[in-house]
């Protein structure tokens, strides 16, 4: 499944092989994870991966890639306004 958005200069793209490994390309940060749950901020907006021994792979804010591996249950984008300085940006700010 691919899901493809062009927003601006940023291009958020969304890809899932099977249930065991996700492809997103547009990330802007991320805002918190653990085993269970991703939260990103995308340039469609706030993404929300949740699953089962999720493990983020590769992480590239520069290029705006993250690659993330183990069960992955559902994706779902939150309409609420997104906060400002996620784990990220306050770990190397």
């Amino acid at each position: 499944m691919a899901y493809e958005v062009s927003s601006g200069a940023l291009y958020h793209r969304v890809t899932l092989e099977g249930r065991e490994h996700l492809t997103v390309a547009g990330v802007e940060d991320v805002e918190r994870f653990d085993e269970s749950c991703i939260v990103m901020s995308t340039c469609a907006g706030v993404l929300v991966v949740t699953g089962e021994g999720l493990h983020i792979d590769k992480l590239s804010l520069d290029g705006g890639e993250l690659h993330v591996d183990g069960r992955i249950d559902g994706l779902d984008y939150e309409d609420a306004p997104r906060q400002q300085g996620g784990l990220w940006r306050r770990l190397f700010a």
